[in-house]
């Protein structure tokens, strides 16, 4: 898969300049605008830090508020490639691998965020993750790097479009299932299939 990587830059992600940050006025409803503009960016930030808490609590009830209807799922792993449209396609298959024999570990760094209009925004994210399947007793760990374009409806912003790719993945065979003191998702997570 390696051979057919594309360049990941703002220009292969689709990543435009957003509306400048900087004071752009001195009456108030300019000073309004701008300030609008930081809180947007900062409840951007808040929806993808609830993503991957959610994500690695298998917590789909909340997960699912996150996303446009309409939303756009492509992820690129060493070993796979993951595609769906809809909310409903990403969370009839999402909880299939956040299940009550996995562990979870996924955090999202350094954030680029563009508001490009009222309501629209772009977002690039940093990805640090560690995932174990204990019925395989198998560890991929790596990062990624995350594109995602959101929307703002009814003044709520949601991910419409979400996209990674590797950046380096490393996937372990372990010699025995891993001992753990705290299972979350063996509590809360939902059954393996077998």
């Amino acid at each position: 898969m390696s051979e057919q990587r594309q360049k990941l830059n703002r220009q292969t992600m689709g990543i435009t300049e957003g509306l400048p940050l900087e004071a752009t006025g001195t009456d108030i409803e300019g000073l309004r605008r701008d300030i609008q503009r930081l809180m947007d960016i900062e409840a951007i930030k808040q929806l993808k830090h609830r993503y991957f808490r959610c994500i690695d609590t298998a917590n789909l009830e909340e997960l699912a508020e996150l996303f446009h209807d309409d939303v756009k799922v492509h992820f690129i792993g060493g070993t796979y490639e993951w595609k769906v449209d809809g909310k409903a396609d990403y969370m009839g298959n999402i909880g299939k691998s956040f299940h009550n024999r996995s562990v979870g570990h996924h955090n999202g760094h350094q954030p680029e965020i563009q508001i490009l209009s009222e309501n629209e925004a772009t977002g690039i994210w940093y990805l640090a993750d560690h995932m174990w399947q204990l019925d395989y007793n198998s560890l991929t760990t790596g990062t990624a790097i995350y594109w995602d374009r959101y929307v703002k409806e009814n003044g709520r912003w949601l991910i419409i479009d979400t996209r990674y790719e590797r950046l380096y993945e490393i996937n372990e065979t372990l010699p025995a299932e891993p001992r753990l003191s705290s299972h979350y998702l063996g509590a809360h997570g939902t059954p393996a299939e077998q």
